[in-house]
């Protein structure tokens, strides 16, 4: 294990958890949630694409997102994928760290509850835990938002 991988896999107390139900079955729902390189298109303002490894486990991931001139560089190790239900990933970045995982859950053939959620660890010590309650309510909004937007895109056929 690398230095720079060792000990992001603790889950940190900044925890965001974001939900949304998805008008189609559970294995197209996981199939479009693993396109790496199409997280872009309900992901705001990111480019996600795979380093190395082909996109499975032990795969490594980067995921930038970047506003005007301020960017932030997300690494991610695929350490699970069990389809169609769930994957997780630690992001072992200099900003992001922490386990992650998205779920999805059959609610009958065409229904499927997706449910992704963080454990960041928060930088910056005690500044990061003072701040974090202020931040906590964009980062769920974001997950929000890009969940409802991904659900339009599989439900419309656009993205599957």
């Amino acid at each position: 294990m690398s230095e720079e991988y060792a000990g992001a896999e603790r889950p940190g107390p900044g925890e965001v958890t974001a939900t949304v139900i998805v008008a189609a079955p559970a294995a197209r729902v996981f199939a479009a949630l693993t396109d790496w390189s199409r997280q872009g298109e309900w992901i705001p303002f990111t480019t996600v694409r795979v380093i190395s490894g082909d996109g499975g486990e032990g795969s490594e991931v980067e995921a930038v997102t970047q506003v005007g001139p301020a960017s932030v560089r997300d690494l991610m190790r695929v350490v699970k994928v069990d389809p169609p239900f769930e994957l997780r990933v630690v992001h072992h970045g200099k900003v992001l760290r922490g386990p992650g995982v998205l779920r999805c859950t059959p609610l009958g053939a065409q229904r499927t509850q997706v449910v992704w959620h963080e454990w960041f660890q928060l930088p910056a010590g005690n500044a990061g835990r003072f701040a974090w309650p202020l931040l906590w309510p964009g980062s769920k909004a974001g997950l929000t938002g890009a969940l409802k937007r991904f659900a339009r895109l599989v439900e419309s056929g656009r993205l599957t």
